[in-house]
């Protein structure tokens, strides 16, 4: 039997976050050859574990959603199932008109099913104006719509500003009023095209999911930070005998006669196939020459950066904090910070390992005003005990910070982003072998971008007998 028929195809994936990470672990799962290519000296992309005070801290994204199976299927892949962990308190705040207010139950993104749950977070104007949805004719949302948009014109700005705006901003960094309502909150989307009034689409998709009776936490962090993830995803596919090298740039990509070339700092690599698991703009870089019209779609994908500063006291200055997970700020307040985390409280392994410290953290950073990537460290810790002062009282020093920049760390979905998305894939889909993945395409969260990574590498799966001495015309 012909060789060159029966070997397994070597697939490079180009970039170790968790999507290419999640890709590989796919690949190899189905017997491929699999290569993970890595620019940096670190993997895991948005995934960092790090320490503060020598307590061990996540300085990047800290939890996942539990009840989409992705996330903790792979965890649990990778032997971190014992360490999966929920929140330990659930209960959030939001900073608006002068105070922490609980977070209001039974919403949707912000949007309540029953008006008297936001009393404590909207003036009687914005109440009564919630109140007028029923009343008012249908709005029309087409293709899509903002979510920002529609939901102010149902039941008014001030649900957009002090619920929508935060608690979208705590996902994308972006403005809720260009975000695309049928990417960013589906199910809203959906209500939006089949029900008149917005507050009964609310109760209709409560409704449903009550009937679904899901139980567990919503949420899931692993003991010891999300960002060992990577790191065990990684062992996992060199286990079964995928290679993965860091600080290995991917200067170019070329299609061949009979497979793919990958251009790096040092070598050429020859591959049956590639997936592209890097941010929208490196993905543009790299298909301009054999796919254009993919990559002036990608490269017309935007990304906010943000900061996150990490702080660590004695626990015994921080006694009297109120017990939550942390609070939102709402943008219009004017604030510098756009949110809270009181790790401690929030999740029990930051508590036990860090014995006598108190470790909470600060986010800065919208998409649009990001003036505060160029602060000094310094200045960005003090901002941020400014604000905390203000918003809970708090007048400790910490013991040690750690300032954190994701540069072009969350791209954003504004209107119209699930066509672009689909163009996208189509020309991508005319290159024999090649697909992509990630934080651009289907979701920003942890469980989304495994699941593209998934589909990559099914698609990829499915045709791994590639076509030999093809050539693609794809996007000329």
């Amino acid at each position: 039997m012909d060789n060159a028929v029966t070997r397994a195809p070597h697939i490079v994936v180009v970039g170790g976050g968790i999507s290419g990470l999640a890709a590989a672990h796919r690949l190899v799962g189905a017997g491929a050859r699999v290569t993970v290519l890595e620019g940096s000296a670190v993997l895991g992309g948005k995934l960092l574990a790090g320490e503060v005070a020598g307590a061990p801290v996540d300085l990047g994204a800290e939890s996942m959603l539990a009840r989409r199976p992705e996330g903790v299927d792979l965890a649990r892949a990778a032997g971190l199932g014992d360490r999966l962990q929920a929140p330990a308190t659930a209960a959030a705040s939001i900073w608006t008109r002068g105070a922490l207010r609980p977070m209001p139950k039974g919403h949707v993104m912000g949007v309540p099913a029953q008006p008297g749950t936001l009393h404590d977070i909207l003036s009687a104007e914005g109440l009564a104006r919630v109140e007028q949805d029923r009343e008012l004719a249908p709005t029309e949302v087409g293709e899509d719509i903002g979510v920002g948009e529609f939901v102010a014109k149902r039941v008014g700005r001030e649900v957009v500003d002090r619920l929508v705006e935060p608690l979208l901003g705590g996902v994308y960094a972006g403005d809720a009023y260009k975000i695309s309502m049928r990417a960013a909150v589906p199910q809203l989307f959906e209500a939006a095209r089949t029900h008149d009034s917005l507050l009964d689409g609310v109760r209709d998709i409560q409704a449903k999911a009550a009937a679904k009776q899901q139980t567990g936490p919503v949420f899931a962090g692993l003991d010891g930070g999300l960002g060992t993830l990577p790191g065990a995803v990684a062992d996992a596919v060199r286990a079964q005998g995928g290679e993965i090298r860091t600080e290995t740039p991917v200067l170019g990509l070329t299609r061949t006669a009979d497979g793919w070339q990958i251009r790096t700092d040092t070598e050429l690599v020859e591959a049956d196939g590639v997936i592209l698991s890097t941010p929208a703009w490196s993905a543009s870089a790299l298909l301009a020459a054999e796919s254009p019209v993919a990559a002036a779609e990608l490269s017309e994908v935007e990304y906010a950066s943000m900061v996150l500063v990490t702080l660590a006291f004695r626990r015994a200055d921080l006694a009297g904090l109120e017990e939550r997970s942390g609070f939102l700020v709402p943008p219009v307040d004017g604030r510098t910070i756009k949110a809270s985390t009181f790790s401690s409280y929030k999740w029990q392994w930051v508590k036990e390992r860090g014995s006598d410290l108190f470790v909470l953290r600060t986010s800065i950073g919208r998409y649009g005003e990001e003036q505060h990537l160029d602060w000094d460290d310094p200045d960005l810790v003090d901002v941020s005990l400014g604000d905390l002062g203000e918003a809970v009282g708090l007048s400790a020093r910490p013991v040690a910070t750690e300032v954190t920049r994701w540069i072009g760390g969350l791209p954003q979905y504004p209107v119209g982003h699930l066509a672009k998305v689909a163009r996208i894939r189509a020309e991508v889909a005319k290159l024999p072998g090649l697909r992509v993945c990630g934080a651009a395409y289907d979701g920003v969260g942890i469980p989304a971008c495994i699941a593209s990574a998934r589909r990559a590498a099914d698609e990829i799966i499915a045709t791994s007998t590639l076509a030999q001495n093809t050539q693609s015309d794809a996007g000329q």
